[in-house]
């Protein structure tokens, strides 16, 4: 019978594995390359860097993966050099918003943030149009799992973010 392989069914299952944990690997490569570029290479002084070990090695990333990383930031081989970006804007009802980017091209990654906020009803600000009125207090972090859905016709099922970072709005 035709399409019933045994070897294709698992080829593509494999295939399909790989590209997940290659996604993975490419976002936890970016963030070693740059806790090691902002930071010393050693993880007992950079805490970033050390947390970025440790995701590595939840994600079983090879020691020798996580070490060319490091040597990258740290100036060994400087192929793609990634940035922080942060963005301000207004999102729908005019929520303040900002936005903490890692990219490698920050013309792209303006572009695709501009487009989804006014997609949404939001409007891209210049900068210190909506820090003044927050403060950095923490990391917050919790599990991905898509919502429950409702009953509201307009209400959206997306699947929640895994890690943002946490500021508040001032109190005065």
């Amino acid at each position: 019978m035709a399409g019933h392989s045994q070897f294709k069914n698992i080829m593509h299952r494999k295939g399909a594995q790989d590209a997940k944990r290659g996604k993975i690997f490419t976002k936890l490569i970016r963030e070693l390359t740059v806790a090691a570029k902002n930071g010393l290479p050693d993880p007992n002084s950079n805490p970033r860097l050390r947390a970025a070990i440790i995701a590595a090695r939840q994600a079983n990333m090879s020691k020798d993966t996580v070490d060319r990383a490091i040597k990258r930031g740290a100036g060994g081989a400087d192929d793609a050099n990634y940035d922080e970006v942060r963005y301000e804007g207004y999102g729908p009802g005019g929520v303040a918003l900002i936005i903490e980017a890692l990219t490698d091209n920050r013309n792209r990654t303006a572009s695709d943030i501009r487009t989804a906020l006014t997609k949404f009803g939001g409007t891209l600000g210049e900068t210190n149009s909506v820090s003044f009125m927050f403060d950095r207090v923490g990391l917050v972090r919790y599990a991905a799992r898509p919502r429950p859905r409702t009953t509201c016709s307009r209400a959206r099922s997306r699947p929640a973010p895994t890690m943002s970072r946490a500021t508040t709005r001032r109190t005065r």
